[in-house]
């Protein structure tokens, strides 16, 4: 009888070592410089994340969409603390569990979200700011999407920049640097203006949201002062050919232009343009 009892007790005795040994298991934890697709991963540091979404001027009417999401901190911090919407897109599949977890103690799951997918095959053209901390290639390589995005979107880039395209601000933290940028609107090519009973034919020359151009004046092709372009708001001036300067300022759809204008005799109105 006790030979039989010995076994069925070692039984026993392994069935409750077992929850202890091989049946807990531990979240899934991520390691600093682990590989990922394209990089390895470092976290942002909070106070870069905070600086990030400040310079993008979040707000609660924001969409926010995050290009490599990691931990999803900045997800996190665009619902918590700006009251964004805001979207994460993480390649590695444990890393967007440990994500959402993330997510759920926050308390803003029905704000923020994590997602498995590649940031290279993923439709982000909805988001008014795109942030991201990716190695310099990777952002050249999104680069051609991003500038086809809205203009007036907002991108914030931690560590890297884009190369030619020059960043409207940078932040400094610490000897870590945050790169911020608006999509500019497409105005290269020829535009024929209406201002009032009067019709110009303009030239903007683009690169990226910097422009210059000229005006067609009878036989004069005179310069286009104070040429800005800031997202989808243009502004530029030029001198007619009685001497007196007019300022233009509107906005950029696509095809079309339209605004205010004044000039130094006083005189105000609205114009429009369409591209030729």
């Amino acid at each position: 009888m006790h030979s039989a009892i010995r076994p069925l007790a070692l039984c026993a005795a392994l069935l409750l070592a077992l929850p202890a040994a091989a049946q807990t298991k531990k979240d899934y934890e991520p390691q600093i410089g682990q590989s990922g697709k394209d990089v390895i991963w470092v976290p942002t540091p909070d106070e870069v994340v905070d600086r990030m979404l400040r310079m993008a001027q979040v707000t609660p009417d924001d969409y926010v969409v995050d290009l490599g999401a990691g931990d999803g901190k900045i997800a996190i911090a665009a619902a918590k603390k700006f009251g964004a919407r805001s979207l994460g897109i993480e390649y590695n599949p444990e890393m967007v569990k440990h994500a959402m977890r993330n997510v759920e103690k926050a308390g803003v799951a029905g704000k923020a979200k994590v997602v498995h997918g590649d940031i290279f095959a993923s439709d982000f053209t909805q988001a008014t700011v795109l942030t991201l901390y990716l190695l310099p290639a990777l952002n050249l390589k999104l680069r051609p999407q991003i500038l086809n995005m809205r203009p007036g979107t907002r991108v914030v880039s931690h560590s890297f920049t884009m190369e030619d395209w020059e960043p409207d601000e940078t932040s400094s933290m610490d000897g870590r640097r945050a790169y911020f940028w608006v999509v500019p609107a497409n105005v290269m090519g020829g535009w024929t203006l209406e201002a009032g009973s009067e019709r110009f034919e303009l030239s903007f020359e683009q690169k990226f949201q910097k422009i210059e151009g000229s005006v067609t004046l009878g036989p004069v092709q005179a310069g286009l002062r104070d040429a800005r372009l800031r997202g989808f708001n243009i502004a530029f001036g030029f001198v007619d050919n009685a001497g007196a300067k007019r300022e233009f300022s509107g906005i950029v759809t696509r095809a079309r232009m339209e605004g205010s204008f004044r000039t130094d005799a006083g005189a105000e109105g609205r114009w429009t343009a369409a591209r030729k």
